[in-house]
């Protein structure tokens, strides 16, 4: 058979991604900071675009809704948090139950710009610089909780206390107050909070001066009770009155000296040593959440980080009139195209993001409801499922996205957790609840037959409804940093 070129037409279907697509997939998994420097962009190369001005003052609003905002403001500043900062909640309210399409009466949703800052196209020189750069307080500290071997609970009580460090190294938060705002006992925050002490640098987290010094004289094994007597009476020290000091600590002129010559050495500002965080740009929350009545949780998009653009028709009419040559007219139509259809992807990135956020606040209500060790597990399929869309798209929705809650500030990430099988046949177990049982249960050993080993932790998990294996135990336990049964034992017969 002679080989020869021909021509054939073949039809066949496949998936193309366009560039629109390309740019509202883009779009889905941007921040708002890099959401608004692709904006910002846009605004500068579309002629059609603009930035509507338009203030929404209260004077302007209808009356219910201007009465709404200010009942907003005012139950915001009453759930004010320590460590979050977010402004006035947008009017329209949202129960987790609306559809997405409903974000406001008028089908639009209300935008305005987010604070001015990030960038979307990160060269290789910004990448450079950020490896460049010093760490702060914040950033050191968050490094070793991740080595500090904490269950999820006790992590996300770290986080929260590290958030309440200034740039001195003190933490400006009360214990009580980060317990009741996350569901947890006080012990619990006091024992982490023991354990943030114990970071780099040394006295970081004290909440005040006096245990600042302690923490550091501990460190340096000379705490004794003369040096506990001196750090009480601070003040006396300030006024150089030794002869009250002599006589408080029960030592003489020579060993006075050594030990305020100690006190010296130490450092009262530990976070002094590294940057203030200059480089750092407070979180904007992208969804607000918040309690109504009735036990309800509102959603509500963060009208804050969210862009507001108009479609300026009045210049796209003159400009297009006075278009003579192709070019010029393709140009035109192609800057209105574009434009019409950047409204139409950040309006459907903001009801997406509504539409994730109110099924993730549906599956963990008992979290915002009880605290932080309730917990359930939850992955990115039973999100999908329940609102009909892909698991990619889950996941480019909460990727870089956080969450304003009455306990606090998180990243949509934060809520999946994985699960562990009920032995009863009923609800899975979250698996950071699951650590925080075995935690528990060997904190509570006080004597050596007292120990449980790996099989009996096993046993009393099964007998708690906690369907587990030895290895998974052992590998909890091991990721926890803690002991085998036999070092735990021997630990204790030593102690006694």
């Amino acid at each position: 058979m002679a080989l020869s070129a021909r021509l054939e037409i073949r039809q066949g279907q496949g998936l193309v991604i366009t560039p629109q697509l390309q740019q509202a997939i883009k779009l889905l998994q941007m921040s708002n900071l890099e959401l608004e420097a692709f904006v910002e962009t846009e605004l500068e190369r579309n002629p059609l675009l603009q930035r509507d001005e338009r203030e929404a003052e209260g004077e302007d609003l209808p009356e219910p809704a201007a009465a709404k905002a200010d009942e907003h403001a005012a139950d915001a500043e009453a759930r004010a948090e320590l460590d979050t900062t977010h402004d006035e909640a947008s009017p329209g309210e949202r129960a987790t139950g609306d559809a997405p399409e409903a974000a406001d009466a008028g089908g639009a949703i209300d935008w305005s710009r987010a604070g001015s800052g990030g960038s979307f196209d990160r060269e290789e020189g910004d990448f450079e610089g950020a490896l460049a750069r010093e760490k702060t307080l914040a950033e050191h500290l968050q490094e070793q909780v991740a080595a500090a071997g904490l269950s999820r609970a006790e992590a996300v009580i770290a986080g929260v206390l590290i958030d309440a460090v200034d740039e001195g190294g003190y933490l400006r938060a009360e214990t009580a107050e980060v317990a009741e705002r996350l569901g947890c006992a006080v012990e619990l925050v006091e024992r982490v909070l023991g354990v943030v002490q114990g970071f780099d640098p040394v006295g970081v987290a004290a909440r005040d001066v006096r245990e600042c010094l302690m923490i550091q004289l501990k460190d340096q094994n000379r705490y004794d009770p003369a040096m506990a007597a001196l750090l009480d009476n601070l003040p006396l020290l300030a006024r150089r009155d030794l002869p009250a000091l002599k006589k408080l600590c029960g030592v003489d002129d020579e060993d006075l000296r050594d030990m305020i010559a100690e006190i010296r050495g130490l450092t009262p500002r530990p976070g002094a040593a590294f940057p203030g965080g200059e480089a750092a740009t407070p979180v904007q929350p992208d969804v607000h959440v918040r309690e109504g009545p009735g036990g309800l949780w509102h959603v509500e998009l963060n009208s804050d980080t969210l862009p507001r653009l108009l479609v300026d028709q009045r210049y796209h009419a003159r400009v297009s009139g006075q278009a003579r040559s192709d070019q010029e007219k393709t140009f035109v139509s192609d800057c209105l195209a574009q434009a019409n259809w950047l409204m139409k992807s950040l309006d459907q990135r903001a009801r997406t993001i509504l539409k994730v956020s109110s099924e993730i606040v549906r599956q963990q209500d008992a979290f915002l409801a009880y605290g932080v060790e309730h917990l359930r597990p939850l992955n990115l399929k039973t999100v999908a499922d329940a609102i009909g869309m892909h698991e990619s798209t889950v996941s480019r929705v909460t990727s870089n996205k956080y969450m304003a809650t009455p306990r606090g500030l998180f990243e949509m990430k934060f809520f999946f957790t994985s699960a562990i099988a009920s032995s009863e046949g009923g609800e899975a177990h979250s698996a950071e609840s699951v650590r925080h049982k075995i935690k528990q249960l060997i904190d509570g050993e006080q004597a050596e037959a007292d120990v449980h080993s790996d099989d009996r932790l096993v046993e009393i998990l099964k007998a708690a409804g906690v369907d587990i294996a030895r290895r998974t135990v052992a590998k909890y336990r091991e990721a926890m940093r803690i002991p085998s049964s036999v070092e735990r034992r021997r630990m204790l017969k030593v102690d006694a």
